[in-house]
């Protein structure tokens, strides 16, 4: 609706997790350094952790655009509400297998055979849990450390990826045989206010705009405010940009930054 107005490609504060609105911070370069080692390795188990609207499933999206789809065979898993049997019939389902098992033994044989076959081809099965910290459910956690244990004599024949809020680690915590498990482990912040600076400018260029539509106090503002969460920083900007279109202004300012603060807060 205002892309045209601010000569925009298309939206720039999406919260849909496109890769292509990645923003490497530090941070989130380091947490995707580790989480393709874990994977390129064959590390068994990672676990990435982080703040509400962090970008943490931006990142794991952006993990798979980074693996070879010829080498891997990859399962994302996006809402992880179980019990343990459809645990197992969703990741042979993300894996792109079907099947009218419904015992455990039955659907653990499918997927050993799903396993040893990428195996057996040189290709590698990755298994990603996004939003893990939602799953209520013991017998869940189990599987998941059960499935580590389908290995050769010297490698794992599955790398499995847990993502979640910290409410996740306490979580896995409680399941030691889980926890110990876990090679790697990162946890993302939120962005500092240089990089939120950083992140606002990178995502109009990803859109197509390289002038600064938000003044240095308008993203003062927006760190104050969102302290540097990406989700928060995107919904602020996306109205911002609205309202700028509507009242024909040249830039985003402080004044439209607190008016769109003022009525998400509803003061």
């Amino acid at each position: 609706m205002y892309e045209a107005y601010w000569e925009l490609s298309e939206p720039p504060f999406d919260n849909s997790p496109n890769p292509k609105f990645f923003y490497l911070s530090p941070e989130h370069e380091e947490a995707l350094v580790r989480l393709v080692y874990t994977v390129s390795h064959r590390k068994g188990c990672g676990m990435l952790t982080g703040e509400y609207g962090c970008g943490k499933t931006t990142l794991a999206r952006a993990l798979i655009q980074r693996l070879e789809a010829e080498r891997y065979e990859i399962g994302l898993l996006t809402n992880p509400s179980w019990n343990a049997l459809d645990f197992l019939r969703e990741v042979l389902y993300q894996l792109g297998v079907e099947t009218e098992a419904n015992t455990k033994p039955a659907l653990l044989h499918a997927l050993n055979d799903i396993f040893y076959q990428n195996y057996q081809a040189g290709r590698d099965s990755v298994v990603i849990v996004d939003e893990a910290q939602l799953i209520e459910d013991d017998g869940v956690f189990e599987e998941l450390r059960l499935l580590l244990n389908f290995q050769t004599d010297d490698r794992f024949l599955v790398t499995l990826l847990l993502v979640g809020s910290p409410e996740l680690a306490v979580k896995v915590r409680r399941m030691k045989h889980l926890d110990q498990r876990i090679t790697l482990r990162y946890h993302l912040n939120t962005l500092d206010y240089s990089h939120t600076a950083n992140y606002v400018a990178y995502r109009l260029k990803m859109a197509g705009q390289l002038k600064p539509l938000f003044t240095e106090a308008a993203i003062k503002l927006i760190f104050d405010f969102t302290r540097g969460t990406p989700r928060e920083i995107n919904n602020l900007c996306d109205v911002a940009l609205l309202v700028g279109y509507s009242k024909r202004a040249s830039e985003i300012d402080e004044t439209i930054i607190a008016a769109v603060i003022k009525d998400m807060v509803g003061v």
